[in-house]
């Protein structure tokens, strides 16, 4: 398989302090494991370590990276780049005039007759430091009058101006700075946060990779940029300019209305025009020159969008691969999913928030969507890999096929055990207990991604992101970061919101489209396809927006008459902005006075248009059926799904994050002659049972909590592929119980004494102490006999793990088991007569964690934010307590036989 279709993770070096030894040993080990490729990202360093930093992009940096390529290479892996240290982008390269900007606005009183006598030049401290200089000066009149008076102040900032009549108001704009530096900056990496709204600043930056590089590719996938999280960042050396030339109006003249503390309209409206000019600026003058950048390298561009000030379904459209994030925890009613951790201060990861990036991918035709995944899962080390799966499938769901860890921190091999993490990750690390059962994680991950890589996205319908209502709605600042952490306020209460979650959870798969992707749209047929490469969608739905541009509109209806199915929660009710507003809104009105709607029954209206029509309705459900788009009514068993087409073969990925056990005929909303279950858990493959119903093909699934399952549906028949086997439990379960011998193999601080089990238990129960502050992996063998093989095949209940396992049965391998249920299907393994049974168990690094805390062994020794916990405090586990551990059972061997599977 492709490097790709592996799970990749992000891979921090602390310091950079790296060597070429230990650079091969743990790629190695990430290769053994399965991952697919890494992320190198440098970071601050290790305490006492100093010596061995390297800095960022020096001749000795460089012969680190070409030792990473060259070695990932050597092993099938790949090497991806953050393009910086830490995040955001900026560096000892960026002066003040490049840097992040902020407008510094200050105000004064002169009276008739009067000059004023202080000099216009910024108070703030810190401001001077950087350097602020005069970009506006406006006097506001008791009459309205507004007046620039720019070219009546000298350099020294003296204004050579007064009032002949009353007293005037003095506004002056400054070019100042956030002054944020680098977060999380390696050595050689420190410096000032580079102004993205600047594609001279961009240039700055890049010219020191130009030089690090010396015009030969690295060798590198592809280049990434973090999360933006350039905060208070909302001015430009050329913004005024920028804006005048864009919006068609003087900014500088109604600074007084920009930095008003009142919300009427006009301000709203002012700061609406603001707002979409940095949303311009920072694509057009950063994301697409680093992207035809990173093209220069040979290279492809990966970028997290989430954040910016701008539209980010258009800056995800603009890279070659969009990236979203999960960032804390999601709990699914899954039964005995036990959860470690308390987190009542992150918002559980947000599927629509996600699928901006892969809507972005879908629509534009994009092969892979990324996602940065489990940051801050858990507490640290509290983090099981059978959470790691619930939530790979949420991203899986949204449309994400490229998987990347966060994180893996690089750890020299002569460390001591913990080595070296970082604050905010899930330690996919070799010192982790649970690393050797890893590739069973990585094996699923794997499989998945193998199907969901394959051809395209097969959604139903796209809608439309009102991105004008979340700006003229959004807090009184100047800029408006679309934040992961603040949806909440921004995405939470729209309507968009509102229909995406109800249409997915009915059986509708959409994707988001943009003002500028509805331009770019064509019709085909009754559908529209967005970009060339990109697939047809069926209908496009506008959902209730207040502010939608004319140009938009005129496109929307533009494609109703040129065939393509439209669908109108509302009509728009005015236009953003504030530059001719009288006229635009005027355009606005006649373009929706010549619709001419008609009563078409159960709520729906419909206006005719050239060759198509746009149907009207508050219920969007409505709308679609009364436009014959079907839904996926597998849904209403509680299952999720996400479609892939792949030259007419289409792809279920089906996910059960209920309760319940689904055990029934499914309808699959597709004709199909054949369909083949694939179980990416195991790789069991096999031809179902279906039957036709009309148009609809049903299928005979069983899948149980926390299981998936990929269906491949096909026009012709298949007659290679063995039938699936479709079991029930029959007769009463095995107990496999009896003398359990256990044998601790690998973890610390030292290894428990061998143990002979009449009873499962907990490590912490065990006679000998060092079983309570163990982690690591243990072994237990039993011996059992079976009469005989009567059951088509047997089930393997391990019952309560702690918390991942590796079975062989009578020396065979049995795979692992690592995530819920806790079971797996083991007949082809079993004979008759005594059996032995094998289970090697890893527990959570935790109880070995609070033993070192508890002894006050110093092992968190990091420079900056050094090691915190969930809540960003100082890290401290000597007040936790103890995690069970080990194989807790009752362990069963639960027989199966062949159920019923060709009728319905």
């Amino acid at each position: 398989m492709k490097a790709e279709t592996h799970p990749w993770t992000r891979w921090w070096w602390m310091g950079n302090a790296v060597d070429e030894a230990n650079i091969i040993r743990s790629l190695k080990l990430y290769a053994d494991a399965g991952l697919g490729g890494v992320e190198i990202t440098p970071i601050y360093g290790a305490v006492g370590f100093e010596q061995s930093y390297i800095d960022f992009l020096s001749p000795n940096w460089m012969r680190m990276l070409n030792t990473s390529v060259q070695q990932a290479h050597n092993l099938g892996l790949g090497v991806d780049m953050n393009l910086g240290t830490g995040w955001p982008y900026g560096g000892p390269q960026i002066t003040p005039e490049s840097a992040a900007g902020k407008l510094v606005v200050q105000t004064y009183e002169v009276k008739a007759g009067q000059r004023l006598a202080e000099k216009l030049v910024v108070q703030d401290p810190r401001q001077q430091k950087l350097g602020a200089p005069l970009k506006a000066v406006v006097a506001y009149g008791p009459k309205g009058e507004r007046l620039d008076l720019l070219t009546k102040a000298d350099a020294s900032g003296q204004l050579n101006w007064q009032p002949s009549a009353g007293t005037w108001q003095v506004y002056a704009a400054f070019g100042g700075h956030t002054g944020q530096m680098v977060k999380r900056a390696a050595p050689g990496g420190a410096g000032l946060t580079m102004d993205h709204l600047s594609g001279e600043a961009l240039a700055m930056y890049l010219r020191r990779f130009d030089t690090a590089f010396g015009g030969k590719p690295a060798g590198i996938r592809s280049f990434f940029n973090d999360s933006y999280e350039v905060y208070d960042a909302d001015f430009s050396p050329r913004l005024f300019e920028e804006f005048q030339q864009r919006r068609g109006y003087d900014l500088r003249l109604y600074l007084r209305e920009l930095v008003s503390k009142e919300n009427n309209e006009q301000v709203a409206r002012i700061r609406d025009d603001y707002r979409e000019t940095m949303a311009e600026m920072v694509q057009q003058n950063f994301t697409k020159p680093w992207t035809n950048w990173i093209h220069g390298q040979k290279a492809v561009s990966r970028n997290q969008a989430h954040g910016a000030p701008g539209n980010v379904l258009d800056l995800y459209a603009n890279v070659d691969i969009p990236e979203c994030e999960t960032f804390g925890l999601t709990k699914f009613p899954i039964p005995d999913v036990r959860y470690y951790t308390v987190d009542t201060k992150n918002v559980p990861p947000d599927p629509v928030m996600m699928k901006f990036a892969t809507s972005a991918a879908n629509v534009m035709g994009k092969p892979l969507a990324s996602s940065e995944t489990f940051t801050w899962l858990g507490e640290h080390f509290k983090v099981p890999l059978a959470h790691c799966k619930s939530q790979a499938e949420l991203a899986f769901l949204t449309g994400v096929n490229h998987i990347f860890y966060h994180g893996t921190t690089y750890s020299p091999e002569q460390t001591n055990w913990p080595g070296w993490l970082f604050y905010a990750s899930t330690e996919f690390a070799p010192s982790n207990s649970w690393w050797p059962h890893l590739e069973g994680l990585n094996e699923y991950i794997t499989r998945c991604q193998s199907v969901l890589q394959a051809g395209q996205a097969d959604n139903d319908v796209v809608m439309y992101w009102p991105v004008y209502d979340v700006r003229h709605n959004a807090p009184p600042k100047l800029d408006m970061m679309i934040s992961i952490h603040t949806i909440e306020e921004w995405l939470y209460p729209t309507a968009f919101y509102k229909n995406a979650m109800q249409l997915s959870k009915n059986g509708y798969a959409v994707d988001f489209v943009s003002d500028d992707m509805i331009r770019q749209a064509q019709p085909n047929g009754s559908g529209l396809r967005v970009a060339q490469q990109g697939p047809r969608y069926k209908a496009l739905i506008i959902p209730s927006v207040e502010f939608m541009p004319v140009e938009t509109l005129a496109n929307v209806v533009k494609l109703a008459q040129q065939g393509s199915t439209v669908i109108l929660q509302e009509l728009p009710k005015d236009v953003p902005g504030f530059h001719e507003l009288a006229s635009r809104r005027q355009q606005l009105k006649a373009l929706t006075a010549g619709l001419s709607f008609a009563a078409a029954g159960n709520g729906v209206q419909v206006a005719k248009t050239g060759n198509g029509q746009i149907v009207l309705a508050s219920d969007v459900q409505k709308a679609l059926e009364y436009s014959k788009i079907g839904r996926e009514t597998l849904t209403d068993t509680g299952l999720q799904f996400v479609r892939r087409n792949d030259n007419g073969t289409r792809y279920y990925y089906l996910v059960n994050h209920t309760a319940n056990t689904v055990d029934s005929w499914v309808p699959l909303n597709t004709s199909a002659k054949s369909v083949t279950i694939l179980d990416p858990q195991d790789g069991r493959a096999g031809l179902a049972s279906t039957t036709a119903d009309g148009s609809q093909t049903k299928v005979r699934l069983q899948i149980k909590p926390g299981e998936s399952l990929i269906l491949k549906a096909v026009e012709q028949a298949e007659v290679a592929v063995q039938p699936w086997q479709y079991l029930a439990p029959t007769g009463t379960p095995i107990a496999v119980s009896g003398d359990w011998k256990l044998h601790f193999t690998g973890g610390g601080p030292e290894l428990p004494k061998d143990q002979n089990l009449g009873k499962l238990t907990s490590w912490t129960d065990l006679a000998d102490d060092n079983g309570k502050r163990f982690s690591g992996t243990a072994e237990y063998t039993v011996s059992f006999t079976m009469p005989a093989k009567t059951g088509a095949d047997y089930l393997l209940k391990l019952g309560d793990v702690r918390e991942s396992a590796h079975v062989w049965i009578n020396g065979q391998d049995a795979g692992f088991i690592w995530s819920y249920p806790y079971e797996k299907k083991v007949g082809a393994y079993l004979k008759k007569g005594k059996n032995t049974l094998k289970v090697e168990v890893a527990n959570l690094m935790a109880n070995r964690i609070i033993d070192l805390d508890k002894r006050k062994v110093e092992w968190r020794k990091y420079h900056e934010i050094n090691f915190v916990d969930l809540y960003y405090k100082p890290f401290d586990a000597s007040g936790w307590q103890l995690q069970p551990s080990g194989l807790l059972g009752p362990v069963t061997l639960q027989p199966l036989t062949a159920s019923a599977s060709n009728v319905q």
